[in-house]
């Protein structure tokens, strides 16, 4: 059954899980939760038209294409959470 889904997420989502040692932030669920929503807030969201199997293929094909990007909104969204952690 083809689903409509927004690709953007699982690309900030899988560059995260790459960068997330590299830019030295507090890896607790709420943090990364606060980062990936700031995050996404700032980039364009991607919503494609796909079958579950063409899921793979897609999200490699968007993260090349919009990992610049994506990576520049990570750390912004990572500074902004370090200054100010909702975590106790």
């Amino acid at each position: 059954m083809p689903q409509v889904k927004n690709y953007m997420e699982e690309v900030v989502f899988l560059v995260m899980k790459e960068i997330s040692e590299d830019i030295n932030v507090c890896t607790c669920e709420k943090c990364s939760l606060d980062i990936l929503a700031i995050a996404l807030n700032d980039l364009p969201p991607k919503y494609i038209v796909s079958e579950k199997g063409e899921l793979y293929s897609k999200i490699n094909a968007l993260k090349q294409q919009f990992e610049v990007d994506v990576i520049a909104a990570l750390t912004k969204a990572a500074i902004l959470v370090k200054r100010n952690p909702r975590h106790e």
